[in-house]
């Protein structure tokens, strides 16, 4: 997974919107914001999902197919959602099974975007309460296993006044040391 500042530049959002030179993000800061992610060949990745899939207690998982053809009329609806700025009040992991994308995530207390590029092998997870973002890059397709802790569901909390004052926000705030 590649992580760096994203640049803010208008344009389509499918391209890399990195700055020249790139601003690298380091593991350090992802570490700091809670986001986790590991590296697992594709090829024979099912033990090791599933072992962290234990450890953090998911015990719920589907597969989801981001394509034109896979989502079918509802595509243009499905990337316009992704990409609106939104929490979860559940952590999001997903292990990229073929396909790119970026994930962006808000850098507290900078407010600053981090864009996550995603691809195969890829296993991803971002806390609840984080301001985050999706979406395809230029392949237009991404193929992942998404791990749910209980029932599989899929909840965004566009950014708003009331957001900013979810109890998973704040909570999330106060685990990585920004805010009361």
């Amino acid at each position: 997974m590649r992580a760096y500042y994203f640049d803010n530049l208008p344009g389509d959002q499918r391209l890399l919107h990195d700055y020249v030179p790139s601003r690298p993000v380091s593991k350090e800061t992802l570490d700091k914001l809670n986001v986790k992610y590991w590296i697992i060949p594709v090829d024979g990745h099912e033990p090791k999902v599933d072992e962290i899939a234990k450890e953090r207690g998911y015990k719920n998982r589907d597969l989801i197919n981001v394509t034109k053809e896979g989502l079918g009329e509802l595509y243009e609806e499905k990337i316009k959602t992704f990409f609106q700025e939104h929490l979860h009040e559940d952590e999001e992991i997903r292990y990229i099974l073929s396909g790119s994308g970026f994930f962006d995530v808000r850098e507290s207390p900078s407010d600053e975007w981090i864009r996550l590029l995603v691809e195969p092998g890829d296993l991803l997870v971002i806390p609840a309460g984080i301001y985050h973002r999706f979406t395809l890059d230029e392949k237009n397709q991404i193929k992942a296993i998404r791990l749910f802790q209980d029932e599989p569901k899929w909840v965004p909390h566009n950014r708003s006044v009331e957001t900013d004052t979810n109890p998973h926000r704040i909570q999330y705030l106060k685990a990585i040391g920004v805010g009361a």
